[in-house]
């Protein structure tokens, strides 16, 4: 479960990718050097690999260890195969 402080780390990493892609679409409208515009996809892409890992923690530290210290067999499996299928999706 998200707690506050992820919460507002994410939100706040968020609104600043927000106005970094609005940046983007500013220089893809001013016809600005194709090499600068890559450099901010980069960019964001990078910020929002930072969002995922911040809530990807939190996932670790609450759910996760929850299933594996109090749930049932088949509750820990399944976090398992969760975490499998993010790994496996992330590692692309």
């Amino acid at each position: 479960m998200i707690n506050e402080h992820t919460k507002k780390d994410a939100l706040s990493r968020l609104k600043k990718i927000e106005g970094q892609i609005n940046g983007i679409k500013r220089m893809i409208e001013g016809e600005k050097y194709c090499v600068d515009i890559l450099h901010q996809i980069s960019a964001v892409a990078g910020a929002l690999e930072q969002v995922s890992k911040i809530v990807m923690k939190r996932h670790l530290e609450s759910c996760v260890t929850a299933a594996i210290k109090t749930g049932t067999t088949r509750e820990r499996d399944k976090k398992i195969d969760e975490l499998m299928d993010v790994f496996a999706r992330f590692g692309r």
